[in-house]
């Protein structure tokens, strides 16, 4: 037998044991009873489209759908009961589950005030096209609040409020033009989330003087340091004009060290004059 014989035999019967092994490991595979595994799940409370802040949650707007039993969401709600004339108050995407994280309790209402959290205030300013940043200042972001005073002499600009988030923009929350990250035109009222003690500040500022809206990146959560921009820098002045406040005080004049008391007269020397004691008898 040559050599070329020989190895054709032996890639002959490489590929008949081959397809021996495979039908028979195919036979073993196909005779095994298929195992069945049963996922457990729950359900859960859906949006069935976005839901705005401060909106009332309808049957219409949301749906159960089954969850898996082990990942199931903290807080979550299983029937439309449970979450039906409740208040939203945080936005809420399609297909995405209610929780209290987003939605208020029954007893807690619809609209605005349900989305403040405890210790917080809500608080309302007159804007236009220019102090709302073109329309820009839209439920969501950030902003600065600065405060323009004016006197006779001076005008002084001052950020008074540093990180505000912005709750609703104009009279009507439009949460699908700001989803697209669009302006919002004829804006004429903000309110914005402030502490109690800021609110002080944003209601004198308002009164006193006029207020401007800068905008933050969302990223920048640092406070804005301000100490005052007074109008003499707009002359090219480095300091500001001095008011009377800023005046130095009055030196202080020492007074008078007190008149020396006169010494006391001198002692007059006592004389004592030496008598002649006799004795007594003749």
């Amino acid at each position: 037998m040559n050599r070329s014989l020989r190895t054709v035999l032996v890639v002959g019967i490489a590929i008949t044991l081959a397809a021996v092994a495979t039908f028979f490991v195919y036979r073993a595979i196909q005779s095994r009873p298929a195992r069945e595994v049963e996922v457990a799940h729950a359900f859960a409370v859906v949006a069935a489209h976005p839901l705005t802040l401060g909106s009332r949650v309808a049957a219409g707007d949301v749906k159960v759908v089954p969850w898996p039993s082990a990942n199931q969401v903290p807080g979550g709600f299983t029937t439309l009961e449970d979450v039906v004339d409740r208040g939203v108050i945080a936005p809420v995407a399609e297909n995405e589950p209610l929780s209290s994280n987003n939605v208020a309790s029954k007893e807690a209402g619809v609209g605005l005030p349900p989305t403040i959290p405890p210790g917080m205030r809500a608080i309302s300013v007159k804007v236009n096209e220019v102090i709302g940043v073109a329309g820009f200042v839209v439920p969501g972001t950030r902003v600065d609040v600065m405060a323009i005073v004016r006197d006779s002499n001076k005008s002084l600009a001052r950020v008074v409020v540093s990180n505000v988030q912005v709750l609703a923009a104009g009279t009507r929350y439009d949460q699908e033009v700001a989803r697209e990250g669009k302006a919002l035109p004829g804006t004429s009222v903000v309110t914005l989330m402030v502490s109690p003690a800021d609110a002080e500040l944003v209601g004198l500022a308002a009164i006193e003087g006029q207020l401007m809206l800068t905008l933050r990146n969302p990223l920048d959560t640092t406070v804005t340091p301000s100490t005052g921009t007074y109008s003499a820098r707009l002359a090219g002045d480095a300091a500001p004009p001095k008011a009377a406040s800023d005046a130095p005080a009055p030196r202080r004049v020492a007074p008078p060290p007190p008149t020396p008391a006169p010494p006391p007269p001198p002692k007059r020397p006592v004389v004592i004059k030496a008598g002649v004691v006799g004795r007594g008898g003749h």
